[in-house]
């Protein structure tokens, strides 16, 4: 099947003169398609879900025994809410803040290095070929290098590189960018990065760069550069897109992304703060030397992100800046496996989980009020996540095994207003999704899927926050790429195993203690069900697999008869 990629290379719209000096980006609202609805969707979004919130906090009331146990039952119910509180409200803020950039050519005197890094025996050179090869066809009027970041100094590298016209740079065997930590820590994509700009970085004014599983289309430049001409850009951002959209996993994995590329993002571009993402993107090397390169960290362009939006252009005194535009400029390869696809979410989650952990708070005060509150409901997802199923599970043991009772209200009346809270909510999710950026999903599609899919990551996001909270050590990984991709088994779906098994005990628990009551076997039924729903269609699909090689009985008879002749 073919997407019409060329066409979504231009969801920015057309393109502005070029423009005169004292040039800043300008934007224009997504909100301006039916504003009105816009408006009113998302405030009765809101509305919904603080009004629950309001009344179950107002409805909340101490009973004469157990106060404390009670009171700690209470308060974890109502963080629970208040974390769901929190997603309607990003979401609410980003349908409202969310713009476009308009484009603008590029500066023809812009000395430019496309970049892209290879890790020889874990990533196929057959596909870092491809990737060269289109960013070879990349147009740019000015000075324009290719160049391959190879982390082992490959003679086979090396000779793709000389076949395609590429430049070759390898750290390998130089001791100061090889470090333990820091900008030039060993075996990391930001050390690679942080190595080459200083060896080379003073030859152009930016790079643009993709992953090595991503193909560039050829006005990748022309989209991307002209933002620089406002000297406040720090860097740009393009969405991510998986191409290999064969398989279950994959179609789901960019369905679940549609949020934060589609929405989040374009609201970034309100206060100038989208966050860098590395699939894809341009940067102004400068921006960058000024902070000391790319940041050490397994999710470095989020750290890098928050540094470069708290530092000030030192050469107009404004803050740096960035941009997000959603044209599809490259299409990547995404995880084809649940082990691939839970290890990524595995690095995002912990990334973002280390980066509030020690990070945010000291850049509080240098990012400002309403950069922090931005950053701070961006990265809230995964920790949230987290925070809401172990509070949930907690409940569930006090009230099973305990018998606590908890919040007391009538359950009708919570029922139908925690629906009338999750229907605008969920409303407000799909009415957005005609700003979705995805060449692959059919127009007017729900994106449920998607939704689904990071319902199910939850027991990964936790095992992410109790590691990044306990600082047990983590290294970067690289996914596995094209034929390389790692295959499921069992032991792939152990976190979510675990869970299952630990809400089948509670449900056991309940019947012989008889303290479930109401809505209170909802909770365990619920969450045994969504740790068992990945391994359970792995199995299917594993089955389908199966029976779909397995000879029929006659091609076995036909297959089996030239064999005992020929002995």
């Amino acid at each position: 099947m073919t997407y019409d990629y060329d066409g979504f290379s231009r969801l920015a719209g057309d393109t502005d003169p070029v423009p005169e000096a004292g040039y800043r980006v300008r934007l224009k609202p997504l909100s301006q398609r039916r504003p009105v609805r816009t408006v009113l969707i998302a405030t009765f979004a809101f509305a919904f879900e603080s009004t629950f919130f309001g009344w179950l906090i107002s409805s909340m009331e101490l009973p004469e025994k157990q106060k404390a146990i009670t009171a700690v039952m209470i308060a974890m119910t109502a963080l629970i809410e208040l974390f769901r509180l929190v997603n309607v409200v990003t979401l609410c803020l980003a349908t409202l803040r969310a713009r476009d950039p308009v484009p603008v050519p590029p500066d023809e005197d812009l000395r430019v290095a496309f970049l892209t890094t290879i890790v020889p025996g874990k990533e196929p050179l057959e596909m870092v070929e491809q990737t060269l090869r289109a960013a070879r066809a990349i147009r740019h009027p000015g000075r324009y290098d290719v160049w391959l970041l190879d982390e082992g100094n490959d003679p086979d590298v090396k000779a793709m590189c000389r076949d395609v016209g590429a430049r070759h740079f390898s750290r390998k065997g130089v001791a100061r960018w090889n470090t333990e930590a820091g900008g030039f820590k060993a075996k990391t994509k930001h050390g690679n990065y942080n190595a080459w700009i200083d060896q080379h970085g003073s030859r152009y004014d930016a790079f643009v760069s993709v992953d090595p599983d991503h193909v560039p289309l050829p006005n990748f430049c022309e989209r991307l550069l002209g933002y620089f001409r406002d000297p406040d850009v720090a860097f740009v951002i393009g969405p991510q897109i998986y191409g290999n959209y064969d398989n279950v996993i994959t179609r789901w994995a960019e369905s679940q992304q549609y949020l934060f590329h589609s929405l989040l993002q374009r609201a970034g571009n309100r206060l100038g703060i989208p966050m860098l993402v590395g699939t894809n993107n341009a940067v102004r090397i400068e921006a960058l030397r000024s902070i000391g390169g790319l940041q050490d960290s397994i999710t470095e362009d989020m750290a890098t992100s928050l540094v470069v939006h708290s530092t000030k252009n030192p050469a107009t005194g404004n803050r740096w800046k960035s941009i997000y535009t959603p044209d599809v400029l490259a299409v990547g390869e995404g995880p084809s496996s649940w082990t691939d696809y839970f290890s990524q979410q595995h690095r995002w989650s912990r990334g973002t989980d280390e980066v509030c952990v020690a990070q945010f708070g000291s850049m509080i005060r240098k990012l400002g009020v309403m950069r922090s509150v931005h950053y701070g409901l961006l990265m809230a997802y995964y920790p949230l996540t987290a925070l809401a199923w172990l509070l949930g599970a907690a409940t569930a043991v006090l009230h099973i095994v305990l018998g606590i009772q908890g919040v007391q209200v009538p359950q009708q009346v919570w029922l139908m207003l925690y629906v009338d809270a999750a229907i605008f909510q969920v409303g407000l999710y799909i009415w957005n999704r005609r700003h979705n950026i995805s060449p692959h999903e059919e127009a007017g599609s729900s994106g449920l899927a998607g939704m689904l899919l990071s319902t199910l990551c939850a027991p990964i996001y936790v095992s992410s926050f109790l590691q990044a909270v306990l600082r047990r050590r983590a290294g970067f990984v690289v996914t596995p790429k094209g034929d390389s991709a790692s295959p499921d088994r069992l032991l792939t779906f152990r976190s979510h195993l675990q869970w299952a098994a630990f809400y089948a005990a509670l449900l056991v628990i309940a019947l012989i203690t008889g303290h479930a009551h109401g809505f209170m076997w909802l909770w365990p039924a619920l969450n045994m069900t969504l740790c068992l729903t990945p391994p359970a269609i792995w199995l299917a699909q594993s089955r389908q697999a199966v029976d779909h090689k397995a000879p029929s009985d006659n091609e076995e008879e036909e297959h089996k008869e030239p064999v005992e002749t020929y002995a």
